[in-house]
């Protein structure tokens, strides 16, 4: 493990599960830098060109991990991404899997502008579990916290639960 002054969190989940709402509120809370994967891939180029089935770019993830190793030795980030069996273990302190029921997750898709296909693989992949799986083959069972994401009130909740683990790991 390596001494770092602050942890780092993963915060992973089906989009729409309130991954970039969550990590900004944990961002000004605590101070730590929220590191979108997705915005970064775009800024960056960090992919392989897009699929356009899917509409979504598909990542390069060497040059992802490249991009990120040097800023998670120095603890204190929050990475926000909807996969996370590609990053290597040792950058998290806590991995948090935020989970929505479907009947709140398709209207929020559905906002989002995404085609109806892509919505219910998104759907789909939330009621198999297939990033809380993912999370569990790629990560120590210790460090994983599922968070239930549905309302206002559990972003808040699942934000003050994650300052409460923070103040914890640096008191250790």
């Amino acid at each position: 493990i390596m001494s770092r002054a602050r942890p780092n969190i993963l915060v992973t989940g089906t989009p729409g599960t309130g991954k970039t709402s969550t990590c900004e509120a944990l961002s000004s809370a605590t101070g730590f830098r929220h590191i979108d994967v997705g915005a970064l891939v775009k800024e960056k180029g960090l992919h392989e060109g897009k699929d356009a089935e899917f509409d979504a770019f598909i990542i390069d993830e060497d040059k992802v991990c490249d991009e990120l190793e040097p800023i998670t030795e120095e603890g204190g980030v929050i990475v926000d991404h909807h996969g996370c069996d590609f990053f290597p273990e040792r950058w998290f302190d806590l991995v948090v899997v935020l989970r929505t029921d479907n009947s709140i997750l398709y209207p929020r898709l559905e906002k989002r502008g995404y085609a109806v296909r892509k919505i219910q693989e998104n759907i789909d992949c939330e009621i198999m579990q297939v990033i809380l799986e993912e999370a569990h083959d790629s990560y120590s069972q210790h460090i994983i916290r599922e968070m239930q994401s549905n309302t206002v009130e559990d972003a808040e909740r699942n934000v003050e639960e994650i300052q409460t683990w923070i103040a914890q790991w640096s008191g250790r």
